[in-house]
């Protein structure tokens, strides 16, 4: 299963227990998963645990990378045998790096296959990254998300094409989002990725 940082776990991992944060916290990252109930072995279970703590520490090393930014959407996957994939794509160079080598650190990862896309260099992209960052997090409605440690909404630029990924409380924020940066000069287009938080 792939994980994605920009979502809040529980709203991402469909066959894993939800463990709903509160409406003011919509986007904080949780993680809690189910038990393995295919055996009834210890081995079974303890491997199940092994498993669980695995992607409970990829997500946590991953989330606080001080690189990490709105700009940035990290996904990965983490495979039963240890091996961890990582994938999404930044706006900073080196995050890459940083992110496999955080990842590396953890006990019990055995390979690490690092698919992360570095964004090309480009002064319209991040001129509309900074214009989007303002359409979006200095609208009143959408401003409280701003003060997160790591905001919600991210904003993925690649030659003029935006996406954005990440949670929002409400069709109204979503859409309003979008609409922000749709009107944004040099946008070719919006991708709307965002999903609402039940």
């Amino acid at each position: 299963m792939c994980h994605s940082l920009s979502l809040p776990c529980w709203l991402h991992c469909p066959l894993r227990k939800l463990s709903l944060p509160s409406r003011k916290a919509p986007g904080v990252p949780r993680l809690r998963l189910l038990r393995n109930r295919g055996g009834s072995s210890e081995n079974s279970r303890t491997s199940q645990r092994g498993y669980d703590r695995l992607v409970q520490e990829v997500r946590h090393q991953l989330v606080m990378l001080p690189r990490y930014s709105v700009f940035d959407d990290l996904r990965y996957q983490v495979a039963p045998d240890g091996s961890v994939t990582l994938m999404g794509e930044v706006a900073n160079a080196t995050l890459k790096g940083d992110a496999e080598k955080a990842v590396r650190s953890i006990e019990g990862v055995e390979k690490i296959d690092n698919q992360i896309k570095i964004l090309p260099v480009s002064q319209r992209d991040d001129r509309i990254r900074r214009e989007a960052f303002r359409a979006i997090y200095g609208d009143p409605t959408l401003s409280p998300y701003a003060v997160r440690a790591i905001p919600p909404i991210h904003i993925i630029v690649e030659n003029g094409h935006v996406t954005l990924n990440g949670a929002v409380g409400s069709q109204v924020e979503k859409q309003l989002a979008v609409t922000r940066v749709k009107h944004i000069p040099d946008v070719f287009d919006v991708t709307d990725n965002l999903q609402v938080a039940p």
